[in-house]
């Protein structure tokens, strides 16, 4: 472009978007002597405000005169006049291929980092996956077990899972096998029940239909799946026949399941970058779970718990709930997206709507606050609410789902957010008004519940409750013992606080807590005096840190109450502790220190007691085995009938079920409330039959002389087995 200025002027080369020029020959004062085509000095609003034109109107005032190619006046006059449009085309091709040269630049420069950070994502994914591959390993030397003895390593509820894993891959097509499972008759003789409704079993489906898919074109294309071989396993034992690799249905399985664990940890490593703004943030927090990673996860001791499949799903979820409560509006995209993670960490769990119980809640106090607007939260809970129906109708209409805690919580915060402004007029936030929507959500929530589970007459949660109250109160029953003599349902042990404080990531985490409150704290009360309206950039607004920090508090409260539940809390703890990388909440401390210097200083004083952590585990070896139970499972096979049916201790009856195909009477999956009293612990039968207290169990007199009711038909050194004779 050509402009006409007085006197004798030089046309410019085109310019960066944020440059300026100055007039060549010219002193800094319009004096001459200053060589040509100098950089000019940047202007306030950097290179969006010159593609504004002149920087704003502030800028406009302080720039320079734009220089044009030194000539006569008519030249320059006969420049406009003629040749004018030509530059003007020519002027605007140069500075279009200048902004797409810097918009190349630009876009590369953010595209390597963006390849950087999956890139360490997908390494911490692979190690976290070596990491629990070669644990399960040292633990069972599981790859040198014969089929049995991999079956009978899946013990309790395990056993049970996997046993319809193997129902689909040995039934003569995947439909048959699926058919099979919906109308099982061998888990509760004589009962043929849906266990795809009752046991959430699609994680089974999902990998069988994968096995079945992986063999046949592997046969296909004549490759070999599996290497077999002899094992001596010495002491008098026989030998035995192991095979390594994917075509063997439980090393299929288990590969899967430490697979989907290791796309976890680059999940985490994300989630840390995304939520600190900074890859450093992702560091602490694969560190801190590698660290603790004992409290973490149990998933190198346990692959075919449902925590194992669903919870790496959790993690998306709340990566992605983050990102919708970051940004200003929200896209249709992000709605699916989380609606689909809700569905995969639903459907494999059935305590995942506990845990989304927490969530939505925290949201809920989140919003009445003010950090999210309801309009937000309703598009949240509508994703919840399809998620929720959907899973209710891929499970065949489990009635738990429709009669929980979530669900209820669901409708009462829709309504709340929908009634309150109508309700309570007041266009202020009052603490008068959080008081009465929190106390609204409380017993709404409760009442409704009572009253979906008092219509569709489902008892099958109820244990939930009655665990809780067991907490408070010292209630017990039959159901509350059966959960509570085990460990993990007890209260959290002592030591795991002394193990988060010894590895560094309890004070920490403190450290970041205690800021994200105090700037919490600080804009409530200008939000409740609406004071400071000049000082409204500096406020601290920011609704995902205040999220993250109630559902810390909320993971505490159910790990305290029932240690299993660490499986969230400490996960969350290494999310929560790569905020000590967050510029916003410590950029007044990065002033003072570079913020590497301070992330690896925290990491190698945390590595110190971590890595002990971590070599504790790695020296963890041994190699499964149980003669005992071998010797009556290879007893059944042989020497009964395939209708013939079996009852005992839950654990055994899952091993029965999976490794002979027999029909069992009683498993260990306990949430069904017709199946529950099937315990067999003389304390816990005292509760339930106190007229019988005290007195000799009846499997106490069995063992010293079964007859005439029963029949010794197996004896070893760990069972027996008493056959009911014919009438």
């Amino acid at each position: 472009m050509v402009v006409l200025t007085r006197g004798r002027n030089k046309e410019s080369p085109p310019l960066k978007p944020g440059q300026q020029q100055q007039s060549p020959g010219a002193s800094p004062r319009g004096g001459r002597g200053r060589p040509p085509h100098s950089p000019g000095r940047q202007v306030p609003g950097g290179a969006r405000a010159m593609r504004k034109g002149g920087g704003g109107r502030r800028g406009a005032r302080g720039d320079p005169q734009r220089p044009c190619r030194e000539g006569p006046a008519a030249e320059g006059l006969r420049d406009v006049l003629g040749r004018g449009p030509l530059r003007l085309l020519r002027g605007c091709r140069d500075r279009l291929g200048v902004f797409v040269d810097d918009r190349k630049a630009s876009i590369l420069k953010a595209d390597s980092k963006i390849w950087l950070t999956f890139l360490l994502a997908a390494f911490a994914g692979v190690l976290h996956w070596c990491h629990i591959t070669t644990l399960f390993e040292n633990d069972r030397h599981f790859s040198h077990l014969s089929t049995l003895e991999r079956e009978m390593a899946f013990r309790t509820e395990m056993g049970l899972y996997y046993s319809y894993f193997k129902i689909i891959i040995e039934a003569p097509s995947f439909w048959n096998g699926v058919w099979a499972i919906m109308n099982d008759r061998l888990t509760e003789y004589p009962l043929v029940i849906n266990t795809l409704q009752r046991f959430n079993l699609y994680p089974e489906v999902v990998l069988a239909s994968w096995y079945r898919i992986y063999t046949a074109v592997m046969d296909f294309l004549g490759v070999p799946t599996k290497m077999c071989w002899t094992v001596n396993r010495g002491k008098g034992l026989s030998p035995v026949e192991s095979c390594e690799g994917l075509g063997d249905p439980a090393s299929f399985y288990v590969a899967m399941i430490f697979l989907l664990n290791g796309l976890m940890m680059s999940l985490f490593f994300i989630y840390g970058t995304y939520l600190s703004g900074s890859r450093l943030g992702g560091l602490v927090t694969v560190a801190c779970f590698f660290f603790n990673h004992g409290e973490c996860t149990r998933v190198m001791w346990t692959p075919p718990l449902r925590e194992s499949f669903s919870y790496p799903f959790l993690v998306l979820q709340m990566l992605l709930l983050t990102y919708i409560l970051r940004i200003p509006n929200i896209n249709t995209g992000s709605l699916i997206a989380l609606c689909i993670s809700n569905i995969f960490f639903m459907l494999p769990w059935q305590f995942a709507q506990f845990v989304l119980l927490t969530q939505i809640a925290s949201l809920f106090a989140v919003c009445i606050m003010g950090y999210i607007d309801s309009c937000k939260l309703q598009k949240i809970l509508a994703a919840h609410m399809v998620a929720l129906v959907v899973c209710f109708i891929l499970m065949f209409g489990n009635s738990m789902l429709l009669t929980s805690y979530y669900a209820a919580s669901l409708v009462v915060i829709w309504g709340i957010l929908e009634l309150s402004p109508k309700v309570l007029k007041s266009g202020r936030r009052e603490v008068y008004v959080w008081v009465i929507e929190g106390c609204a959500w409380l017993f709404g929530t409760v009442t409704l519940k009572s009253l979906t589970s008092l219509v569709f007459g489902i008892a099958d949660d109820a244990h939930i409750g009655n665990i809780l109250k067991s907490k408070f109160i010292g209630y017990k029953d039959f159901d509350t013992l059966m959960y509570t003599c085990a460990a993990e349902f007890d209260f959290m042990e002592k030591e795991t606080p002394v193990r988060y404080t010894k590895t560094l990531l309890l004070p920490v985490v403190l450290v970041v807590l205690g800021v994200i409150i105090k700037r919490a704290i600080k804009h409530l009360t200008w939000s409740l005096s609406q004071a400071g309206q000049c000082e409204r950039e500096e406020r601290f607004n920011q609704g995902e840190l205040v999220y993250h920090a109630l559902q810390l508090l909320a993971y505490s409260v159910l790990a305290i109450l029932i240690m299993r539940l660490k499986l969230f809390l400490t996960p969350h703890l290494c999310v929560m502790a790569s905020l000590v990388c967050s510029k916003q909440l410590f950029g007044w401390l990065f002033c003072k220190i570079q913020p590497k210097t301070l992330v690896f200083a925290i990491l190698a004083l945390m590595a110190i007691e971590g890595s002990a952590n971590l070599q504790t585990q790695w020296n963890i070896m041994g190699e499964f085995s149980n003669l005992p139970q071998e010797e009556l499972l290879e007893w059944i096979k042989v020497n009964t009938r395939q209708d013939a049916v079996f009852a005992g201790a839950m654990p055994t009856m899952a091993s029965v079920k999976l490794s002979t195909l027999r029909p069992i009477v009683n498993h260990p999956h306990y949430e069904d409330a017709g199946l529950r009293p099937g315990c067999s612990m003389p304390e816990i039968w005292d509760v339930e039959d106190p007229a019988n207290s005290g007195k000799v169990p009846l499997c106490t007199l069995m063992s010293k002389d079964s007859r005439p009711y029963f029949f010794t038909v197996f004896e070893n050194s760990n069972y027996r087995v008493l056959k009911i004779p014919k009438e």
